[in-house]
């Protein structure tokens, strides 16, 4: 008698009920997912039939006596006509042939992106209604029409010249890969479709029922706590359904197979499939089984960081660096197998592949420089990620010695592929991997590149031979760079060989190479095209040209070093600029995806270059420049006044307007209160000043930078002091000068010569007795005032008119040129009052510093012949 009619019967009667109807509940919800959607449709139709049921309802009997059938209104429901309700089955078969339909219309116009779409949908559909091995048989014919048009349009890809689209190339190889794999599948059914299509369609077998399902057995219900410990390792892993998974060195492609199947869908246990991959490769025998293991082993553990904002677990990065260098090891002992892009997947699971006659590698597709790129750039999120200024920064940043040895590796494995011209090894790949190595070694000292390369050589074995880095070249760091360098120049082309050219140009300016780094910048042109190339690229190339001014001035190049400090440094945005953090200004509508990217940009702290020594050395040379022009055009008003550095003359501005000035607190105090010592005349105060700045010490060499700047300031105090004075002077004793001055007299006739060649001073230089002898200039009426400020104002007027013809008529570069355009970072600047010296007194020949002949502008742009 069923539960609903029962009053108050005992409560034994009703436990046992209950829990019946529990077991029932339990066995419906441990059914496996493949059965969830028929059952959904099963309860959609129950709603749609009691939809139906609930209006004739009306005034029916309730409680009990409502689950007993009315056979009278059955029969008259049936009289009057209901409405069927297709079954699961029948709605799957329709969509199955909606989905065969939509495959045959790709045939027609042979669009193999849809066939493919469409073939993987008709796969998922058959599965719900194979039975026990066998397939419907409109798959079947499905299937073998695919097959035989697929190799039409194979055989006619090989006759005609004309090619497909990527698209379509793309759809054609996938469905040639799937289709193979479901003809070994569907094998037997297949070729009696074949033998005879018509019979094949019309016969009316018996498909077998499929085999009852295993249900799920917890493990609480089917053992006791104290049998479940007796067990120990009888348990055995158990998958869904309540199968177990037992791994087997016949299984591990299976196993693979089904993992690879299942990778970035939704809901994957992506921690369990790297568990189940380690075991398989603890299990592999073979080295061919290994290869694969590792390979998508290693696959898997770059998905845990695949997050833009997340970075990979560090041990996981551990343990795919040492899976990799194990996977190059298994390469070098087999070298019958090869790891390349462009081999085919090997479908047959149960057979692994062997060597034919003739033969002489096994392919396994894979990219060993795609995962050695994938290693590097985890490496440098996870950097970017922690506090630079704690002990896990440096501990992390040691395994970057471990990823060079991976990266030194996979750049012999892929010289030994290129080896052999019958693999056809792409140069692209080997460039790469060159690259990446030339990118951990630009930036470092040469003591350090040494150890690093020391270390490499160490990890492989004593017999090995590189051809493009002979091991002789890693004694020497720069030798290194050179040969790396000149192997990217001569093999590649575009953005890579541009990022190499700036990496040794980086490198020799690092070394205080100041003259070669300065003429290859030059010669390459970059300055031009620059703005053209990725982001990262214009970071390097900002980063290449703030190394450069550095170690002009650490040359004592002052002049040099301003002028190519000048595009990064007077921005006003260096961190930007240089990837070293991002500038939050204000009122800016900065969306949250551009900081997102602009945060990703940023480079790992032990690359950074010390902003806080670039802005000392930039202000320290602004100031040798500013103040001896400042007191040129101070007395005389008559020279055109100029600007070298805004940044420089708004933080002068600013200091002067303070009312009280009290001690210099940071390096920019210590240079405006030199500064003003400096405009003076008190050279030693000023010098006082600059040394106490405690940022030199960062530098190399700290003492010779030292006695540099205190040269330079007495040189430029020399010159302030004679634009500042001579008015009031006749003739003065050099003798006297070098007394000032602390200089040697032949040093202080030197530069008072180039500043009257250079017409800065009106005066002739006495050598026989020694002596400056001012001349007097002729002081200008209102008139010849007024008349040369309109010949300069009309000479503008005429050049602006000329450039607004030049550009309507013949276009902007010839313009351009001729106006000695303005390039990006290192361009020239040849227009008027374009540079240190520029046009004084008349527009004369601008004033050269340290004897080198510039054109003006930053790094010069050319050198004078």
């Amino acid at each position: 008698m069923s539960r609903f009619f029962r009053g108050n019967d005992s409560s034994s009667e009703s436990s046992s009920d209950e829990e019946e109807l529990y077991s029932e509940e339990e066995e419906v919800e441990d059914q496996e997912e493949s059965e969830e959607e028929e059952s959904e449709e099963e309860d959609q139709e129950s709603e749609e039939a009691s939809d139906d049921d609930s209006d004739r309802e009306g005034g029916k009997k309730t409680g009990a006596a409502k689950f007993f059938e009315d056979t009278s209104e059955s029969e008259e429901s049936e009289e009057e006509g209901t409405v069927r309700v297709k079954s699961a089955k029948d709605k799957r078969y329709d969509e199955l042939e909606a989905t065969i339909t939509a495959i045959t219309n790709g045939q027609k116009i042979n669009d193999w992106s849809s066939i493919s779409t469409e073939f993987d949908k008709l796969n998922r559909q058959v599965e719900k209604l194979r039975v026990g091995s066998n397939a419907p048989k409109v798959y079947i014919k499905c299937v073998a029409e695919l097959e035989d048009f697929m190799n039409e349009t194979i055989a006619k890809q090989k006759v005609t010249p004309k090619k497909m689209n990527a698209t379509n190339a793309r759809g054609l190889n996938a469905v040639k890969q799937r289709i193979r794999k479901i003809s070994k599948e569907y094998q037997q059914q297949v070729e009696a479709y074949r033998a005879d299509n018509d019979e094949f369609m019309e016969s009316d077998e018996e498909e077998a029922a499929p085999a009852a399902k295993p249900k799920k057995i917890k493990l609480a219900d089917a053992f006791t706590p104290e049998q479940a410990e007796d067990a120990g390792d009888d348990f055995t892993t158990v998958g869904k359904g309540g199968r177990s998974l037992q791994f087997t060195p016949e299984s591990i492609f299976k196993h693979l197979r089904t993992i690879m199947e299942s990778r970035g869908k939704k809901n994957t246990d992506r921690q369990e499939q790297i568990k189940i991959m380690e075991k398989l490769n603890e299990i592999s025998n073979t080295p061919y089984q290994q290869i694969r293991v590792l390979l998508t082993l290693v696959s898997a553990r770059f998905d845990l960081g695949a997050g833009t904002g997340n970075a990979m677990p560090l041990e996981h990065w551990k343990a795919a660096e040492k899976e990799l260098t194990l996977l190059f090891s298994v390469l070098e002992k087999n070298r019958e197998y090869i790891v390349i892009e462009n081999a085919e997947e090997w479908d047959d699971d149960e057979k692994p592949p062997v060597l034919e006659q003739g033969q002489k590698y096994i392919r396994i597709p894979g990219s060993v420089v795609s995962y050695v790129e994938r290693l590097d750039d985890e490496l440098t999120r996870s950097l970017q990620t922690i506090d630079p200024h704690t002990s896990e920064y440096i501990d992390r940043l040691q395994d970057e010695g471990a990823l060079y040895n991976v990266i030194f590796k996979g750049l012999l494995y892929y010289e030994m592929l290129r080896k052999d011209a019958e693999l056809e090894i792409p140069q692209d790949s080997l460039n790469r991997i060159v690259m990446r190595r030339l990118e951990h070694v630009y930036f470092k000292p040469a003591q350090v590149v040494k150890i690093l390369e020391e270390n490499c050589w160490k990890s492989v074995s004593e017999n090995t031979e590189s051809s493009i880095t002979p091991k002789q070249a890693s004694v020497d760091a720069a030798h290194l760079v050179n040969v790396l360098c000149n192997y990217l120049f001569a093999n590649s082309e575009g953005i890579i060989r541009a990022r190499a050219m700036l990496c040794q140009i980086y490198f020799l300016a690092l070394h205080d190479e100041y003259y070669k780094a300065r003429d290859m910048m030059l010669m390459s042109h970059l300055q031009e095209t620059i703005s053209s190339f990725d982001v990262q690229s214009q970071i390097l190339y900002n980063r290449t040209l703030v190394q450069v001014g550095l170690c002009a001035f650490r040359k004592g190049l002052v002049y040099d070093a301003q002028n190519t400090l000048q595009e990064i440094c007077g921005s006003g945005r260096q961190k930007e600029l240089l990837a070293q953090g991002v500038m939050i200004q204000r009122y800016s509508q900065v969306s949250p995806e551009q900081e997102r990217l602009e945060r990703q940009r940023q480079l790992p702290f032990h690359m950074h270059i010390n902003l806080e020594l670039l802005e000392c050395v930039y202000l320290t040379c602004s100031m040798l420049l500013e103040i001896p022009l400042l007191a040129q055009t101070g007395s005389s008003p008559d020279v055109k006044k100029r600007v070298i550095s805004k940044t420089y003359r708004r933080m002068l501005e600013y200091h002067e307007r303070q009312i009280f000035t009290g001690p210099p607190e940071n390096t920019r105090d210590h240079v405006m209160q030199a500064s003003k010592a400096l405009a003076a005349g008190e050279w030693k105060k000023a010098t006082t000043f600059i040394h106490s700045i405690k940022i030199w010490e960062l530098m190399p060499q700290t003492e010779s930078i030292k006695a540099m700047l205190a040269k330079q300031i007495q040189e430029e105090g020399l010159r302030t002091y004679l634009f500042t004075y001579a008015p009031f002077y006749d003739t003065l004793s050099i003798e006297t000068l070098s007394g000032m001055f602390e200089l040697e007299t032949h040093k202080v006739s030197a530069v008072v010569s180039k500043m009257i060649s250079h017409e800065e001073l009106a005066a002739a230089l006495d050598q026989v007795k020694q002596t400056v002898i001012f001349r007097k200039g002729v002081e200008l009426s209102r008139l010849q005032s007024l008349a040369l400020t309109l010949s300069d104002k009309a000479s503008a007027l005429i050049e602006t008119n000329e450039r607004t013809l030049e550009q309507r008529t013949q276009g902007s570069s010839n313009a351009f040129e001729r106006q000695g355009g303005r390039g990006r970072g290192g361009g020239q600047r040849q227009g008027r009052g374009g540079g240190r010296g520029g046009a004084r007194t008349g527009g004369n020949t601008q004033r050269q510093a340290g004897g080198t002949q510039f054109t003006g502008g930053a790094l010069g742009a050319a050198v004078r012949a």
